[in-house]
């Protein structure tokens, strides 16, 4: 009698108990799915790097500039040259082309102040490039980069002074060298950035047929 008086007290705390979830629970309080979710570990997810100026790993400096420098690979990559995430120099500007491209910066306010690009293998336009760098007002930053041949109508006078600029490697340009380069006139740009890179055509190694590979410096 006393087992079944216990049964019939628990049966009857069951079902009040159902009937008490039923009417005051939502239905979609709880589901098997929410109750798996919480036997699970977060998942944790880095954030989505931050893009920085002109494509650099890390932010720049304050009170710095960035910058990169890309030459042309073979016929179709032209030259690219971005500074403070302005792209000065690209593949849709008028202002780009074959030969030695050449952009001329503000140094104190990190301002375009002007982009030409001088044929060195169909047109004699060496005396032209050294007018447009010499041209350059004090306090100016000049980036050069090759596309194509940078090489073959290139005078003494223009290599000079790309040399006096702080070019180590102008007068080792080769047919269809990759060259890239930053000066710096009327001062002198810090000793710990990468001012200068070249890559030679060499026929066993050329990424392209008759071409190096593109080359770049940043900073």
């Amino acid at each position: 009698v006393l087992r079944l008086f216990v049964f019939l007290v628990t049966s009857l705390a069951a079902w009040y108990l159902g009937y008490f979830a039923a009417a005051h629970v939502p239905q979609n309080a709880i589901s098997i799915e929410a109750l798996q979710e919480i036997g699970k570990k977060p998942v944790l997810r880095a954030p989505a790097p931050k893009r920085q100026k002109c494509d650099h790993w890390s932010p720049c400096p304050a009170g710095n500039f960035a910058y990169r420098i890309l030459s042309g690979g073979g016929k179709q990559r032209k030259a690219k040259i971005c500074f403070e995430d302005e792209q000065l120099i690209t593949e849709w500007n008028d202002d780009t082309g074959s030969g030695i491209n050449v952009a001329i910066v503000n140094y104190k306010t990190g301002k375009l102040r002007s982009t030409n690009f001088f044929e060195m293998w169909g047109r004699d336009q060496s005396n032209e490039m050294i007018n447009f760098i010499r041209n350059a007002p004090e306090g100016s930053l000049i980036l050069m980069a090759t596309h194509d041949d940078g090489s073959t109508r290139l005078k003494n006078d223009a290599k000079n002074l790309i040399e006096e600029l702080g070019s180590k490697e102008i007068k080792n340009i080769k047919f269809r060298s990759s060259w890239v380069f930053i000066a710096a006139k009327g001062f002198k740009l810090p000793d710990d950035i990468q001012k200068e890179k070249i890559n030679h055509s060499d026929q066993t190694k050329n990424r392209y047929k008759g071409w190096p590979a593109e080359i770049q410096i940043e900073g």
